[in-house]
Order: C-alpha cells, then structure tokens, then sequence
C-alpha cells in the first residue's frame, strides 16, 4: 500500500494530543462493509451500507475498489455514465486509474493522488485502467467518495480537480508512530489541496502496530473511520475494528485510533480513511447516478440525461459513444 511515504516520520510536522478539557469522541456504532461489484465487475467494498444518511451526512456513499491483485486481461472499470447534484472523489492507493469527463477533464491517477469531480449540474464521465494495464495485470486499491452538495450548488458549473500525491499535507503524531495524509481540509492548521463546496476534511493514516493516532477535528464536523486494512481500536473505550469495517463516532474535539499491536503479515501497518464534514441537514433524494432534494429533481436529472443536456460523449476514433445509466 504505497500512497505516500515517508522514511523518517521525524521529519514531519507533529500534531498534538488531547489535553485538558478535549474530548475524544466516542463510537456511536460500528458497521461492516458487504461486497459488491462495480461498473463492468471490479470488487468493492460498501462501506456505508446500512448506516442512517443522517449520520454520514455530508456524504452519501463510498466504495473500497480492491484490493485485488489482477492476472492479464483482467483490470476492469466502468461505462460512460452521468452524475449530476454531488462530487465524486477517487482516491488512488495502489495501480492506476485513467479518467475522461464530458467537459474535457480528466487525466491519469495512481499511488496517492486524486481525482475530485464536482458534477454540480450534470456530466459524463468514464474511469477505466490504461490499456497497459490490463494487458500485464496488476494491484488495484482505491477508494471512491460521493460528497453531496447544498441545494443552492448543486446547479454548480462541472469542475474537475486533478490532485497530486506532492501536494497532500503530511503530518505525524508527537512519537511519530503514525503518518497522516490530508487530502482535503484542515487538521490542526495543516492543510490539503482539495477544494471543497462542502466544508469537509479528509485524511488517510497509516499506524505502526501500537501505535496510536490523535486527530484534532472540528467540533462542526460529524467524523466517519473506516478501516481499509489492518486491525485496532477505535475511541478511548477502545472499540475494537478491522478491515471492511465503519465506525460512527459521536461528538468532540478528536478522533482517536489505535493499531493492534500485531498485524497480519500482508498488512504490516493500520491503513484508515478519515472523514468528516458539516452536515447539509437538507432532504436527500437519491436515484442512481443522480443526488437531489427532491423525487421530481431526480426524474428530470433522469430525462436530462437521455435528451443530452448532461454533455456528449467525446467522439472517440474506433470506439462507440453510448452511454449506460450506470
């Protein structure tokens, strides 16, 4: 699981710990991810399934894509498909992933970079491995985020953000045990690139074994972790957590996890994704590709799509431009 590295945490900017009159917060509930598949059959993980929108609410659904080891031929990915009313965020861990949208974003992601795609009022868009990838085969490990968007911008103008794995802010906890990635947000002053419409904070951790990671987080935000790979605890009641598993954290002033003290030998560190955000506190309509307010804002996104008001797919030499509602 390369994402970014760092060989000497020391290095690094170090965040503090709890203090007098800080609150770590504690788990209101743990959930485990079922498996799917996606687009043209990759596996993934649902790793909100069967939690209240109310509790994830700014977000609506993520995906754990992999980790799976591809033989030849195997790499798959999905069809032209539309998205209107949220933002897509594609985390890159391990392999490659190549993206192309109908207003002419797009651009290739790996190790630890990051493609942010704000679909506001409507595109289409494709994610498929390089040709070259599917012919040798390969690991592929990402995440994929659906941010949902206040009413008043989810008219907004399509816009893409192309985020570099060199851009991610890199801090480490004050005995350097674990490195923490923000990709989005602000973690005690530190920062990362991506621009949100939602105010949100995204941050990936790796944790030695033992080691223990205290986030400071904003008291507005509510706080998901979810455990990509490894085993630990969770809050100061130590709420045990593996991989594949949410847990929904209640109010205060950090998040706080800790990496078992032994992990298994194709996992030597605690791999957890970090999110949180202010909630909208707006109805959610949801329907396919498409999150809205409302049922009839859903149909029309519906009816926009097979008129062509989402864009056309770009005409591609040898390659057919239909599209799924996938």
């Amino acid at each position: 699981m390369p994402a970014v590295t760092v060989e000497d945490l020391t290095v690094l900017p170090r965040l503090h710990a709890p203090g007098l009159g800080d609150t770590v917060r504690p788990v209101q509930g743990v959930t485990t991810a079922p498996r799917g598949f996606e687009g043209e059959g990759f596996p993934v993980r649902r790793a909100f399934a069967g939690v209240d929108l109310s509790l994830l609410d700014p977000f609506v659904h993520m995906d754990q894509m992999g980790e799976v080891e591809y033989a030849p031929g195997e790499p798959k990915g999905t069809p032209w498909h539309p998205h209107r009313g949220f933002e897509t965020v594609t985390y890159m861990i391990d392999g490659v992933m190549d993206h192309q949208d109908s207003q002419g974003g797009g651009g290739s992601i790996t190790n630890g970079d990051t493609q942010w795609m704000t679909a506001g009022s409507g595109m289409l868009h494709i994610e498929t491995p390089p040709e070259w990838l599917v012919a040798s085969g390969g690991l592929f490990h990402g995440v994929q985020l659906w941010v949902n968007l206040p009413r008043d911008q989810k008219w907004a103008t399509p816009r893409y953000q192309d985020l570099r794995s060199s851009q991610l802010g890199l801090v480490t906890t004050a005995d350097a045990g674990a490195l923490a990635r923000i990709i989005a947000g602000d973690v005690a002053g530190h920062t990362g690139p991506g621009s949100t419409h939602t105010p949100m904070a995204m941050v990936h951790g790796s944790l030695a074994p033992g080691a223990r990671l205290d986030l400071p987080w904003n008291p507005e935000f509510n706080a998901l972790v979810y455990v990509l790979a490894g085993t630990g605890t969770v809050g100061l009641e130590r709420t045990p957590v593996q991989a594949g598993q949410l847990a929904v954290l209640g109010a205060g002033d950090f998040v706080s996890v800790s990496a078992a003290d032994r992990q298994d030998g194709r996992t030597p560190t605690m791999e957890v994704l970090v999110l949180g955000g202010r909630p909208i506190r707006e109805p959610v309509a949801w329907g396919g590709p498409f999150v809205m307010n409302t049922k009839a804002e859903v149909l029309q996104a519906f009816e926009d799509f097979q008129k062509g008001r989402m864009g056309q797919v770009p005409v591609v030499h040898g390659l057919s431009n239909d599209v799924t509602e996938g």
